[in-house]
C-alpha cells in the first residue's frame, strides 16, 4: 500500500486561516482536498439554512408552485408516484404528508411486486379512472415521455420531481423540476429526489406569505460630500433580480436619466428608516412622499446584539462576506437581513421545514448523493432532527437498531437503517416502508416495524445465497473483459437485490459491474460504478438494445427483452475495451500529517468540521510518525483475524483497531514497536458510552 501526501501551498493555507478565520490543520486539509473555492468552502464551515440555495432558483419552480395552489384551491385530487428505494419512499412521504396538512385529496402510489421502475401507463389509467386531475412524479418520471404523454391525453397534469438524468426529450409535463437538466437555473446538480421535493414543499410554503410573487426594493443611502450613494435591490420570491447604484447631488439631479422610477415603484424596504427618510427629503425635498419599511425594529428583536451595529459594521464583520470573491457592499447585508426577517417570521420556513430534514438525510445518504455543496447542510441538519425526530415509525427502527439515545452520523443511517428500508422496496413491498414512516398509533408501528425488519432479514439471505452462486461466474466475466468490467446474470438473482450484487462485486474487483436477473421475457439490471465511469454514459451506447434505461452517474439500471440479451453481453465486452484498467498497488491518500502533540481529544474537532463523510468527502486519513504500540491483542467472532492495540502518543493513548491485520502481527509490527501510523478517527459504543478510538489503515515500523 502506497502512502500519498500531495504537495500544497503553504502561503495559501495560511491565506485561508485568516480570511475564513480557521484553523491552520483545517485550512491546510480543504487545500490539499482542492476545496479552494470560496462557494464551496461555505458548506464545510457553515451549517445554518440561511445558506441554502433559493429553491426559485429553478425555472420551473414558479409554474410548479402556482399548479399546486391552483390543485389546493379547486379541491383537486392529486395522486403522488415515487420510487421504491429509500430517497423514493421519503420523497413520496414528504410530499403526501404536505399535500395533505393543506387539505388536499391526495394519495399516494409506489411500484410493487415486480413493477418496473418509474411511472407505468396502468398507474396513469388507474389514476384517471379515480378521477384524479394531477398527477406528481417524485423521485422518478424524467424518462417517462410515454405515460406522461398518455396522462396528458388523458386530461391529467403532471408535475416531475426528479434527480435522474434527463433523456435528450423531456415528456410532455406541466411542469419539471430537475438539477441534472442543463437549463434547470439551479446551481447544484446532485440533489437527492427527497431534496428536489423539500425545495418545492418550502417554495409551496413561502407562496402563503405576503412577498410571494411581489417585488420588493431595498435601499440604502451612503451620504457623502455633498452628494449621496443610493444602492438599490429589486427582489422577487427572495432572489435578486435587478440592483443599481445612483450617484445623486441634490439640486442637479434629473430623475429622467435614472432608473430609480423602476425601483421606487416597489414597496421599499431600508434599515434604520429615520435616518433613511431623513436622506431621502434632502435629496427630493421635505414634501416628498415617501413611505419605507423599517426592518431594523424586527432584527433587533430577533438578534439584539445587532441594535447598535451599522449595516457598513455588519459587512465588515459579515460570515457570508468572506465567501464572496467581490468585495460586498452595504446593500449586500441589508439584502440578507431581508431573507433572514422574511424567513424568521414564517415558521414553515424555518422549524416546520427543517422537521423535514430528517427524511432528506436519510434519502440523501441512501441514494449515495455526494455530500458537497448544500446537501452538507441538509444532511447535517437532517442528522441532528432525526435524533428527536417525532416520526414513530422512524424512533421504532432506530430504537430496533440499537441506535436510539445515541450521536448518529451519517455511517449509522447508512449502514443500519437505510438498508432496512431499502428492503421493502427490493422485496416489493416499498408501501410498508412507507405506512412505517406514516403511522402514528404505537401498536401499529411496532408490527410493521417488525414486518419491514423481517422483509430486511430476507434480503440478508437472498444476497448471500445468489452471492455465493455468482461468485464464480464474476471471476470469468472479469478475466473476459481484461480486468475492466464484470457482468453477471441469471433467472436465479432476485430483480430486488441486483443493485446489491452489483456493488458488492465493485468492492470485490475495483471495476464497473452488472447484474442482470431474468423475469416473464425481461432482463433487468443494475449497474454500478467504479474508477469515475460514468454509466449512465456507458448504458446510453447500449440504448439501441434497451427498452428503458436511467439513473445517476455512477449508479444506473435498464430493462429490455430477455431474447436480446446475448447481444447486449457481446457489446458489453466490446465496449468495456474503452474502460481503464485498474493496476498496482492501491494508494491512500494522506489529508494531514499530525505532530504527536496534536493527538489529543481536541483533535476531533478538526474531523467534525469536515463531517458528515461519505459520497464525495471520505472520512479524513490522517499520518502520525514515532507512536509506540503499547498494548496488542487479537479479537474476532469466530476467527481471530483483527487486531486491538493500545497507541502512545506520548501526551495521550488511544485505543485502535486494526481490521483483517493479525497475519501481520509480529513481521511488520508488534507490541513495543515505535511506528508510523496511517489511519482515521472512529468511535466505539460500549454501555452506552462512547470512545474515540483509531481506525488504522495501515502501519509502518521506524
Amino acid at each position: 500500500m502506497k502512502w500519498d501526501k500531495p504537495s500544497i501551498d503553504r502561503d495559501l493555507v495560511r491565506a485561508f486561516s485568516t480570511r475564513y478565520d480557521i484553523d491552520l490543520l483545517t485550512a491546510s486539509i480543504l487545500v490539499r482536498r482542492g476545496i479552494t473555492d470560496p462557494g464551496e468552502i461555505l458548506f464545510f464551515l457553515e451549517s445554518d439554512m440561511r445558506y441554502l440555495h433559493n429553491p426559485f432558483l429553478f425555472v420551473d419552480m414558479d409554474v410548479v408552485v402556482r399548479r399546486l395552489l391552483q390543485a389546493v384551491e379547486e379541491g383537486e385530487k392529486v395522486v403522488i408516484f415515487g420510487d421504491r428505494d429509500v430517497d423514493g419512499i421519503a420523497s413520496t412521504v414528504l410530499m403526501y404528508q404536505a399535500l395533505l396538512e393543506k387539505g388536499v385529496d391526495v394519495s399516494w402510489r409506489l411500484p410493487e411486486g415486480d413493477d418496473p421502475y418509474g411511472l407505468t401507463e396502468k398507474a396513469v389509467r388507474d389514476a384517471s379512472e379515480d378521477g384524479v386531475t394531477l398527477l406528481i412524479t417524485v423521485d422518478c418520471g424524467i424518462s417517462n415521455f410515454t405515460e406522461i404523454t398518455l396522462a396528458r391525453e388523458l386530461g391529467i397534469d403532471t408535475l416531475v420531481l426528479d434527480h435522474h438524468n434527463p433523456h435528450e426529450t423531456l415528456p410532455p409535463a406541466y411542469g419539471i423540476i430537475d438539477p441534472k437538466m442543463e437549463d434547470s437555473g439551479f446551481p447544484f446538480r446532485d440533489l437527492a429526489g427527497c431534496g428536489v421535493v423539500a425545495k418545492v414543499l418550502w417554495a409551496l410554503e413561502f407562496s402563503s406569505t405576503r412577498f410571494y410573487d411581489q417585488r420588493v426594493c431595498l435601499l440604502n443611502i451612503i451620504p457623502g460630500n455633498g452628494t449621496f450613494i443610493l444602492e438599490l435591490v429589486k427582489v422577487e420570491n427572495l432572489e435578486i433580480i435587478d440592483r443599481s447604484i445612483e450617484h445623486i447631488a441634490p439640486g442637479i439631479f434629473n430623475p429622467a436619466e435614472s432608473k430609480l422610477g423602476d425601483f421606487f415603484s416597489c414597496p421599499l424596504f431600508v434599515y434604520d428608516g429615520r435616518r433613511q427618510e431623513s436622506w431621502l427629503r434632502e435629496i427630493f425635498g421635505q414634501d416628498a412622499e415617501i413611505d419605507l419599511f423599517d426592518l431594523a425594529p424586527e432584527i433587533w428583536k430577533e438578534f439584539p446584539a445587532l441594535k447598535e451595529k451599522s449595516l457598513l459594521r455588519m459587512l465588515e464583520i459579515s460570515r457570508m462576506a468572506r465567501y464572496s470573491e467581490e468585495r460586498g457592499r452595504e446593500i449586500d447585508i441589508l439584502f440578507s437581513l431581508f431573507v433572514l426577517f422574511v424567513t424568521r417570521s414564517c415558521k414553515n420556513l424555518s422549524e416546520d421545514f427543517r422537521s423535514k430534514l430528517d427524511l432528506v438525510a436519510l434519502g440523501t445518504l441512501a441514494d449515495l448523493m455526494p455530500l458537497m455543496n448544500e446537501n452538507r447542510i441538509l444532511v447535517r441538519l437532517g442528522i441532528e432532527e432525526l435524533m428527536s425526530t417525532k416520526r414513530k415509525g422512524l424512533r421504532e427502527l432506530l430504537f430496533r437498531q440499537n441506535l436510539m439515545g445515541k450521536p448518529l452520523g451519517a455511517r449509522d443511517l447508512s449502514w443500519h437503517i437505510a438498508p432496512v428500508i431499502n428492503a421493502t422496496g427490493r422485496l416489493g413491498m416499498p408501501e410498508r416502508a412507507a405506512a412505517l414512516i406514516l403511522e402514528e398509533d404505537d401498536q401499529l408501528v411496532r408490527k410493521i416495524a417488525e414486518e419491514v425488519l423481517d422483509l430486511n432479514r430476507e434480503r440478508k439471505r437472498l444476497g448471500d445465497e445468489v452471492w455465493n452462486q455468482v461468485q464464480e461466474g464474476a471471476r470469468k466475466s472479469f478475466e473476459r473483459s481484461g480486468g475492466r468490467i464484470v457482468l453477471v446474470s441469471g433467472s436465479n438473482i432476485h430483480r430486488g437485490i441486483t443493485g446489491i450484487i452489483s456493488s458488492r462485486l465493485v468492492n470485490t474487483f475495483g471495476v464497473p459491474s452488472i447484474t442482470v436477473s431474468f423475469l416473464d421475457g425481461r432482463a433487468i439490471g443494475s449497474v454500478r460504478s467504479a474508477g469515475g465511469v460514468n454509466v449512465k454514459d456507458f448504458l446510453s451506447r447500449l440504448a439501441d438494445l434497451l427498452n428503458d434505461f436511467g439513473g445517476h452517474d455512477f449508479a444506473a439500471g435498464f430493462n429490455m427483452e430477455a431474447e436480446r440479451f446475448p447481444l447486449l453481453e457481446e457489446r458489453v465486452y466490446s465496449q468495456a475495451a474503452s474502460l481503464s484498467k485498474t493496476e498496482g498497488e492501491e494508494t491512500l491518500s494522506v489529508d494531514a500529517e499530525l505532530p504527536l502533540d496534536y493527538m489529543t481529544p481536541d483533535i476531533v474537532k478538526v474531523v467534525e468540521r469536515f463531517e458528515p463523510f461519505g459520497e464525495g468527502n471520505a472520512p479524513l486519513i490522517f499520518l502520525v510518525k514515532g507512536a509506540y504500540i503499547r498494548d496488542l491483542a487479537l479479537m474476532g467472532k469466530t476467527e481471530r483475524v483483527h487486531v486491538r492495540m493500545l497507541v502512545d502518543t506520548g501526551t495521550f493513548k488511544w485505543p485502535a483497531v486494526f481490521w483483517n491485520a493479525a497475519e501481520r502481527v509480529g513481521s511488520d509490527f508488534k507490541e513495543g514497536d515505535r511506528v508510523s501510523l496511517l489511519f482515521r478517527f472512529g468511535r466505539n459504543y460500549f454501555q452506552n458510552k462512547e470512545t474515540i478510538q483509531l481506525i488504522i489503515l495501515d502501519i509502518k515500523n521506524e
